[in-house]
């Protein structure tokens, strides 16, 4: 992270400002390195995240450097929260007993008509989705990686959408290569980590 020519050839190179990164949507660790402390997992707790204590890694000016230092601090705040998870995991089970959405163990499935009808009709989706719509976001690796689901009542899904960060990103990288040398054009993309799967529509 101190190595000079390292730095040279990250320091402002590909920058975005805080508000340009607010205007296209980005989120996760490209919209921190712009200096923007926002984090699914503290803004809307989810899977118990509250429970545990870990920093938010904060940027300042949006380049492939800063882009690079977030992830490097994420990695260890993420091997803090495994070691946390560790210390308080309980004895035996931790799921509910709700078999019209828990698969049920393969002993179960093998040995009574309960747990092989539970597990037929979960697989083969017999099972009704309560009318209505819910909108659903995690912390991924990249972003906010959001599901919008609108259910009419029935087996499957009358709509369902993503919401995928690197689609987000790859918008502004025109922008943020703009007058740049070539090989800055390609770590300007590799710092940004866009996943190709996430750009098609």
């Amino acid at each position: 992270m101190r190595n000079r020519i390292f730095m040279d050839r990250t320091v402002n190179v590909g920058g975005i400002s805080a508000e340009r990164a607010l205007d296209y949507g980005f989120t996760g660790p490209n919209l921190r390195a712009a200096g923007v402390d926002y984090d699914v997992r503290v803004m809307t707790p989810y899977c118990s995240y509250e429970d545990f204590d870990f920093t938010i890694p904060i940027g300042s000016n949006g380049d492939t450097y800063d882009r690079f230092c977030v992830r490097q601090e994420e990695m260890w705040q993420s091997l803090s929260i495994i070691r946390q998870a560790l210390d308080k995991l309980p004895e035996g089970d931790f799921h509910a007993d709700v078999p019209e959405f828990y698969l049920p163990p393969k002993e179960d499935v093998y040995n009574s008509m309960e747990g092989l009808i539970w597990h037929f009709k979960i697989v083969m989706g017999e099972i009704n989705v309560p009318k209505g719509q819910v909108y659903q976001s995690v912390e991924g690796g990249n972003g906010e990686l959001g599901f919008y689901l609108v259910s009419d009542g029935g087996r499957q899904p009358y709509r369902l959408h993503f919401r995928r960060p690197c689609f987000i990103y790859y918008q502004a990288y025109p922008e943020m290569i703009k007058g740049s040398m070539l090989s800055d054009a390609i770590l300007t993309m590799s710092s940004m980590n866009v996943i190709a799967g996430e750009l098609d529509a």
